[in-house]
């Protein structure tokens, strides 16, 4: 049975999105069959990995409010063994939508539910928000993945979203696990990022990843040549920060036997291998 993680910060700008297509990439060249689930109405994710929104005809929103089966709108991807449930512009209504519903909370994970089995891993990219959108992919998670800028405001906004977890794990999803703290657009060269991976180690402690991502211009890019950054330059920084998340989360899990030495390469040796902006 694959595993759920959704990546949430109702904060934007924090390389959610990047994050969330980028993980999945790096899950699928590992050989472990990877399903990335667009439930943000901006369709990034589903434009992220070279599928224009436009001609999504069916998606997401079709699969929660139409009962459409997932399995007629996943997608392939360029990325092997990495398949999308894309979205497209009908997701902006959607929370008008599940209000009335029964079981509204639910919705996302009764279709995920569907598919669940065929995959090892399902990343869910959320929205940046709070909403009934969020709590639905929530609800439907195994865990959580919170990405954190390194940048002045990186913890504002935090206490919202681990009150809005806890709502969740109290009420509506009680396996909900916190996968693990990301920190992102990290550049060494600034005191102030420094400053920002040392308060958010202190406050969450093993709760963060090893892996930083660092700010890259191969990583910025990507996106507009409608690829992940393993398709458009899997031997730059970009890639090896993602590929070292990946197999950290599957350390976590009990995946893999990758020693404690070996599971990420260290701050100093990634500065040396790409160019930061």
């Amino acid at each position: 049975m694959g595993k759920i993680i959704a990546l949430a910060n109702q904060k934007g700008g924090v390389g959610k999105t990047t994050s969330a297509i980028n993980l999945a990439a790096s899950l699928a060249v590992l050989e472990y069959k990877t399903l990335l689930v667009d439930a943000d109405p901006q369709s990034n994710a589903t434009s992220g990995v070279g599928i224009d929104p436009a001609n999504v005809k069916a998606g997401l929103y079709e699969c929660i409010i139409d009962s459409v089966h997932p399995k007629d709108v996943v997608l392939k991807t360029d990325t092997p063994n990495l398949f999308l449930l894309p979205t497209n512009a009908d997701l902006v209504g959607i929370e008008l939508e599940l209000v009335n519903l029964t079981n509204r909370e639910f919705m996302m994970k009764k279709a995920l539910d569907k598919i669940k089995d065929n995959y090892d891993f399902i990343i869910l990219d959320c929205c940046p928000s709070l909403g009934l959108t969020v709590i639905n992919s929530l609800s439907a998670a195994d865990s959580v993945i919170i990405p954190v800028q390194c940048e002045y405001f990186a913890l504002e906004g935090m206490g919202k979203l681990l009150q809005t977890i806890k709502i969740v794990q109290t009420h509506l999803n009680t396996n909900l696990d916190i996968e693990g703290v990301l920190l992102t657009m990290y550049d060494g060269r600034l005191r102030l990022a420094n400053q920002v991976v040392e308060e958010v180690k202190t406050h969450f402690q093993d709760m963060v990843f090893d892996t930083l991502i660092h700010r890259n211009t191969k990583l910025a890019e990507a996106p507009s040549f409608g690829k992940t950054i393993i398709m458009h330059d899997v031997a730059g920084k970009g890639a090896n920060s993602y590929l070292n998340l990946a197999r950290e989360i599957l350390q976590r899990n009990g995946l893999t036997k990758i020693s404690e030495k070996n599971r990420t390469i260290s701050v100093s040796e990634e500065e040396e291998l790409s160019e930061d902006f």
